[in-house]
């Protein structure tokens, strides 16, 4: 039983049956639950998630918290050290990592994380971002 921290690629692709993520997101976190591993997301990346729902108003707002229950997904929230491993993240990889993404590497790594799963293949190698768990990749 671990640790997998998920961006909001994952979210988004999960919840989006057209995304081009849509599959590789619903397996790898099956896969995670299959693990038994708690499976959270980061506070910034949630926020993410939920701005299109947003848009739709409240109860498509309110219909994605209570699925996120049921999955069960938590919520890890933004303290000073992630803010700081961020932001360090951000500083030495310049383009390669925006500040979001660098929230979300930096959550994984101050939760030591087992798993990190993204969308998003532009990142560096996980040697070079610290992290020492597993980086998925869809």
């Amino acid at each position: 039983m671990g640790l997998t921290i998920i961006d909001v690629g994952i979210l988004i692709g999960f919840f989006d049956a057209s995304d081009a993520h849509h599959l590789g997101a619903k397996s790898e976190l099956s896969n995670a639950r299959q693990r038994g591993d708690q499976i959270a997301i980061p506070a910034s990346a949630l926020a993410e998630a939920l701005v299109s729902p947003a848009r739709y108003g409240e109860s498509s707002v309110t219909g994605v918290l209570e699925f996120l229950e049921r999955l069960p997904l938590g919520v890890t929230e933004l303290g000073i050290q992630t803010a700081v491993v961020a932001a360090r993240l951000r500083a030495r990889h310049g383009q390669k990592v925006k500040l979001p993404d660098a929230l979300v590497i930096a959550t994984a790594i101050q939760n030591g994380a087992d798993v990190l799963i993204t969308t998003d293949r532009g990142w560096p190698p996980k040697s070079e971002l610290g992290f020492e768990g597993n980086l998925i990749s869809l």
